[in-house]
C-alpha cells in the first residue's frame, strides 16, 4: 500500500507496509482522511503515537470495509464507514478496532464522513460525558472555528447548550455564530472575561472547553459559574500556570484533563456508541453537517498541514484517498 511517511521534516507518498488484520478488527480500503493538529506535532516529534499504534500520521478515516476479524459483527464487508483512529489515517489501507468503527451517515460522501469521527468524538466526550454539559447549561468553546469548536458548536445548538466561542478573528466569530453560537470575542483583542460576563449577565460559564492552557487558566477560572467545569483538551498557551485555590473551593469548580487518542479501545467504542445514537441522526438530517475548508488530494498533505498551521482555516481539512 501507499501511505504518506515522514521523511526528516518532509511528507512523502510512498510505499509502506499494509497493516495485518487480527481478531476483532475491521480492515478498511481508504478513501479519505483529515488532518488534525496532533498530526503536526507528531510530525514535530511532539506527540508520539500510543504504543502498538500505526506510526502513520492519522487519526480518522472513511472508506469501505474490506475484510473484518474474528468475532467482529458490528459492519461487514462492502460496508461504507467512517472511524476513529490512533493512527494510520494517512493511507490506502487502515486496520482499526471494530468498536472505533461507525457506518457512514447515509447521505455523506467519503470525505466529509473522513471530517467527523476525531472532533465529534473530542467535542461530544468532554462536553456531555466528561463534564456532563446538561440541557441549558451554558458552555463556552476556546478555538470556535477550529474543527473540535465547529463541531461542539453544531451539538450545543442540538442539545440546548447556549454557546460562546473565542476565535481569531470578527469574520471567524460571525461564522461561528452563523453555525449556531449565541455570542463571541475575538482573541486578539485582549482577555475574553468581560465579553463574557456581559454575556451570562455575571453568572458565569457551567462548562468551558480549553485547547489552550496556561495563558487562559486565570480567566477562565474567573469565568465560571459556582460548580462551573473546565476541561483542558491542550497546551497551546503554555503547559504550566497558577491556579487561585481560594476562589476554586468557593465556586466549587473542577478542572478535568482530558486527551482521548490514549484511551483504551473500550473507552473509544462506548464514545462512538453514543454519537451512533445522538449525533448519527442530526447528520443524517441534515441538522448538524462537518465543517469542510477544504479537500485536498493526499499526495498533497504537507500542503494541508500549512494550512492548518496557518490558523486561518474555519473547520477541517481533508486529504482524498481515492
Amino acid at each position: 500500500m501507499k501511505a504518506i511517511l515522514v521523511e526528516g521534516n518532509e511528507l512523502a507518498w510512498a510505499e509502506a507496509e499494509a497493516p495485518a488484520l487480527g481478531p476483532g478488527e475491521v480492515r478498511i480500503d481508504n478513501h479519505a482522511t483529515a488532518v488534525n493538529r496532533a498530526d503536526l506535532a507528531q510530525r514535530a516529534g511532539g506527540y508520539p503515537p500510543p504504543p502498538g499504534a500505526s506510526p502513520i500520521l492519522g487519526l480518522e478515516c472513511a472508506g469501505i470495509v474490506a475484510a473484518v476479524g474474528e468475532g467482529v459483527s458490528r459492519v461487514a464487508p462492502g460496508d461504507e464507514v467512517c472511524a476513529l483512529l490512533a493512527g494510520g489515517g494517512y493511507a490506502e489501507t487502515v486496520v482499526v478496532p471494530a468498536g472505533q468503527v461507525l457506518r457512514k451517515p447515509a447521505g455523506l460522501s467519503f470525505t466529509a464522513a473522513a471530517a467527523l469521527p476525531e472532533v465529534f468524538a473530542t467535542a461530544y466526550l468532554n462536553l456531555f460525558m466528561e463534564a456532563r454539559l446538561t440541557k441549558g447549561e451554558r458552555a463556552v468553546l476556546h478555538a470556535g472555528a477550529s474543527g473540535v469548536g465547529t463541531a461542539a458548536i453544531q451539538m450545543c445548538k442540538a442539545f440546548g447548550n447556549p454557546a460562546f466561542v473565542t476565535a481569531g478573528s470578527a469574520d471567524k466569530i460571525a461564522r461561528c455564530v452563523a453555525l449556531g453560537a449565541d455570542g463571541g470575542f475575538n482573541r486578539h483583542q485582549g482577555s475574553f472575561a468581560p465579553a463574557l460576563a456581559d454575556w451570562t449577565a455575571g453568572q458565569g460559564a457551567d462548562v468551558i472547553l480549553d485547547p489552550v492552557g496556561g495563558a487562559y487558566l486565570a480567566d477562565n477560572l474567573k469565568s465560571l459559574a459556582v460548580d462551573g467545569r473546565l476541561v483542558l483538551i491542550g497546551l497551546l498557551g503554555g503547559a504550566a500556570a497558577s491556579a487561585p485555590l481560594g476562589l476554586m473551593m468557593m465556586k466549587r469548580l473542577r478542572i478535568i484533563g482530558s486527551t482521548l487518542r490514549a484511551r483504551s479501545i473500550a473507552a473509544k467504542a462506548t464514545v462512538m456508541d453514543a454519537l451512533q445514537k445522538r449525533v448519527w441522526p442530526l447528520l443524517e438530517s441534515g441538522a448538524i453537517k462537518p465543517t469542510i475548508e477544504q479537500v485536498l488530494p493526499i499526495d498533497q498533505a504537507a500542503e494541508a498541514h500549512r494550512l492548518i498551521a496557518s490558523d486561518q482555516t474555519f473547520g477541517k481539512v481533508v486529504l482524498a484517498i481515492r
